[in-house]
């Protein structure tokens, strides 16, 4: 698809654009409900009595802060907006019950849209429910092509017409930073700048290059933790043990196989989260002879790994990797590359002595084993099939770009890794990088205000 094609789809008037009723936070931030209807195929006809014109609403949260309202709409109308692009994929916008961290810092300069991406929140979902109602799998695979970077990209296009916006700013967490990438690549004359924390995309390669740099992160934070908390290992491997030797179930009811406990580890993608994960091992057993595992331990694990939330994230996780074969050196298919890839890294073996904990790395059997995804494995197949995507970037562009950037770069980074990242850095033009080895990749979480103050005063 062309820089062009891009740009243009959607561009006719949405058939629908309305705004809800204004409430209020209990700190006085006022939030606006914006609804929009886009094209499910930004490229389809707008006609919605076309065969292919289906839609989808978007729902957005607009938030004014408290003291920002306080001076008068004359006020709040003079400030700029910026377009918050969560984490994911399936990421619905956060939820907060009063502004904190980088929002309370963002509150007092713009007006803050929160994007439900398409197929999250109150946004039409995209769940096992809906993908049932679609068919076979072949309709399931096909429906949720139209749910990457490239689309949410156009459905903040149309709201931003929608909302009589020359442009605006962006602020992209993780995957909300490679659609923001996205963004730059295809629609810069509509942003004002752009800022990305954990989340400079790889733009070029195989999705297996990806892997085996998260592996190899992965593994030195494995090992970081055990030097923490060596009682830990010890534990790990005593569950391992105990999974291998019993038949367990989580409270759910689905099976609980060393490989799919494994998937406790993306707790270890942040600072806090890591303390979180001790914790949890601290439960594991009913008592010192380890012959049985807790339902502590179990509600807790099974909290961790259950993707009823947000299945959109499993099903869909490598497919936001997926480039035409002229970018990805040769081959489009991403093919389950973080199973495959695995096999390198025989210390992640689930049947080995001591395997060490997986990141952001979905493997098959995950799918098949959780009650909430396991309709969808075969869908899931045919994503990893699929020869013909569409690009995500354009190289080109990126190299030409004027609109002021920065991104927080983290050194130790397990989802997101330092030396692809710095690659990506290393092509855009004009990018401020921050790099910091005092997060993971939860900065934005962990000291949002900090995060967001630096990237701002880089632009």
């Amino acid at each position: 698809m062309t820089r062009a094609g891009l740009g243009a789809a959607g561009s006719g008037t949405p058939e629908a654009s309305t705004a809800g009723a204004t409430s209020t936070l209990i700190d006085g931030t006022q939030i606006t409900d914006h609804w929009l209807d886009v094209p499910l195929d930004h490229q389809a006809p707008l006609d919605h009595r076309a065969p292919d014109g289906e839609r989808v609403r978007i729902y957005a949260r607009e938030f004014i802060a408290a003291e920002a309202a306080a001076q008068g709409r004359e006020h709040v109308e003079s400030l700029p907006w910026l377009l918050f692009l969560q984490g994911g994929p399936g990421g619905k916008g956060t939820r907060p019950a009063k502004l904190g961290g980088w929002m309370s810092e963002a509150g007092a300069k713009f007006r803050i849209l929160m994007l439900d991406q398409r197929g999250t929140g109150l946004s039409t979902p995209l769940t096992r429910h809906s993908l049932a109602a679609r068919g076979d799998a072949a309709a399931q695979a096909a429906y949720m092509r139209h749910f990457r970077a490239d689309s949410i990209v156009k459905d903040a296009e149309a709201f931003r017409r929608a909302l009589g916006l020359a442009s605006w700013s962006v602020l992209g967490q993780s995957f909300g930073g490679f659609a923001t990438l996205s963004y730059l690549s295809f629609v810069p004359e509509s942003l004002d700048r752009a800022l990305i924390t954990g989340g400079l995309a790889p733009l070029t390669g195989h999705a297996d290059r990806v892997y085996r740099a998260t592996y190899a992160k992965m593994r030195a934070r494995n090992y970081e933790h055990f030097d923490r908390f060596p009682q830990d290992r010890e534990i790990l491997d005593a569950v391992f043990a105990h999974l291998r030797t019993h038949q367990v179930q989580l409270l759910d009811g689905s099976p609980l196989t060393p490989a799919r406990f494994q998937l406790v580890g993306m707790l270890l993608g942040g600072n806090a989260r890591a303390d979180s994960l001790h914790y949890l091992l601290e439960e594991a057993f009913t008592g010192p002879e380890r012959t049985e595992l807790s339902d502590t331990f179990l509600a807790g694990v099974g909290q961790q790994l259950s993707f009823a939330a947000n299945p959109m994230y499993a099903v869909m996780h490598e497919s936001i990797y997926g480039q035409p074969a002229k970018l990805t050196d040769g081959r489009a298919a991403t093919g389950w590359a973080a199973q495959r890839v695995g096999a390198e890294f025989p210390e992640f073996d689930a049947e080995g002595t001591s395997p060490l904990l997986l990141g952001e790395m979905i493997l098959r059997e995950h799918l098949l084993l959780d009650p909430t995804l396991k309709d969808l494995v075969e869908a899931a197949d045919l994503l990893a099939a699929v020869e013909d995507w569409e690009p995500l970037y354009d190289p080109a562009q990126l190299r030409r770009n004027r609109v002021p950037t920065a991104a927080a770069l983290y050194t130790d980074d397990v989802y997101v890794a330092r030396e692809p990242s710095w690659e990506t850095a290393d092509l855009i033009g004009g990018i401020s990088v921050w790099e910091t080895s005092e997060f993971h990749h939860d900065g934005l979480g962990d000291d949002g205000a900090r995060v967001f103050a630096e990237l701002l005063k880089r632009t």
